[in-house]
């Protein structure tokens, strides 16, 4: 079945002749506007646009086709308008992706109160980006940034990575070996203690490591768990090493029940951004999220 929104995207690229234009027109990324048009391409069987340079001219069957639809498009829209006018409460509906240990320690908390509906996503940084950048989601909370046009990053804050264990550990023969300034003794100290890992994500013990030792770790952790906040409700039981974000465990560690173990020879940071498309219809909504963020990470 055909979707709609080919049609109305067609005619966008059909009255700016551009896909550039199309995408600003529709306050959606160029990828986006051109699969709209490749998907409705294969749908009727034949060319709808000869591509020169830039400029999008319609081809003979692109000019019947635009003259079949136009006026029954633009009354669709119309009727769209009126109705988003008279209906006394229209709601929208936002999509932002981040990772779950961050939904889990900020947003989740707000859900039940905010003023308008919220589909959370939860992926991999380079999957986020790609959906942002194609209109999917509407706001993205990453470490990284892309390089697409259409995304515009905000750095709001940032996150440590430390060496944090339960209130087992002993850190007092740690801070010994610390002193020593022997890399291979705190290396060695440090491999005999037990270990949490997480299944999918093995990055933030990768880059510490390497900043202290030079090289990827060695071992693999003992205890694989589903994600960092397991390995901290693991932490509380009393022993074990892991390496997270400090603002995950702030309240564990300021309580006592995770130590804080080092910080490293070399502090490990992460700039944390807010990516969302230059253009877009829900930029209250977004301003929203990005406030009850900067309220949460900057306690």
């Amino acid at each position: 079945m055909v979707n709609l929104e080919w049609y109305r995207t067609f005619k966008a690229i059909y009255k700016t002749g551009t896909l550039t234009g199309a995408a600003d027109a529709l306050f959606i990324s160029q990828p986006g506007v051109s699969l709209h048009l490749s998907s409705l391409e294969a749908y009727v069987g034949y060319k709808l646009f000869d591509r020169t340079g830039r400029k999008m001219i319609p081809t003979e069957r692109g000019k019947v086709l635009f003259n079949a639809v136009a006026e029954p498009i633009t009354k669709l829209e119309d009727v769209e308008k009126n109705f988003q006018k008279s209906t006394e409460k229209h709601t929208p509906t936002i999509s932002v992706g981040m990772c779950f240990e961050t939904f889990q320690t900020t947003l989740e908390q707000y859900v039940s109160s905010l003023p308008f509906n919220l589909i959370i996503s939860f992926g991999e940084y380079p999957e986020m980006l790609d959906q942002l950048d194609k209109g999917i989601l509407d706001l993205i909370i990453t470490p990284k940034k892309g390089s697409s046009p259409n995304i515009e990053h905000e750095a709001f804050s940032s996150e440590q990575i430390v060496l944090v264990g339960g209130k087992e550990v002993d850190t007092d023969s740690f801070k010994k070996i610390l002193k020593t300034k022997d890399g291979e003794q705190i290396e060695e100290w440090l491999k005999k203690e037990k270990w949490y890992g997480t299944t999918g994500d093995m990055e933030h013990l990768f880059q510490f490591w390497t900043l202290n030792f030079g090289h990827k770790p060695n071992f693999r952790p003992n205890f694989i768990v589903p994600n960092l906040n397991s390995i901290i409700r693991c932490l509380k039981g009393g022993a074990g090493l892991a390496v997270i974000p400090d603002f995950l465990c702030k309240n564990e560690i300021e309580s006592g029940d995770v130590k804080l173990i080092w910080e490293g020879k070399k502090k490990l940071e992460n700039t944390l951004y807010f990516g969302c498309r230059k253009k877009t219809n829900y930029q209250s909504e977004i301003e929203h999220i990005k406030g009850l963020f900067r309220k949460m990470m900057g306690k």
